[in-house]
């Protein structure tokens, strides 16, 4: 069930980085999971060794995870974009 939890959150974090993020953005379902999964775990981690709030706040949490969703979709936009101009 946590992994499922992870997955659902995952999505809805990628969902909203990427409708934060400005031009088109390539990629389905799956990349958006991952890119949400991968900002919330990226995001959490920053928002905890800077001490913006402590391990188990949500709200904080949140947000962090969203920052670090959009981090990590505008570093694949730069290395894709890298690629098809080869």
């Amino acid at each position: 069930m946590y992994i499922l939890m992870w997955i659902v959150f995952g999505l809805v974090v990628g969902v909203i980085a990427k409708l934060l993020t400005p031009g088109r953005e390539p990629g389905g379902f799956i990349l958006t999971t991952l890119l949400g999964v991968g900002g919330a775990v990226v995001g959490g981690f920053l928002g905890r060794v800077i001490g913006l709030y402590p391990t188990y706040q949500s709200t904080g949490g949140f947000f962090m995870s969203i920052l670090g969703a959009v981090i990590i979709l505008a570093i694949y936009n730069a290395v894709t974009s890298r690629k098809s101009l080869r």
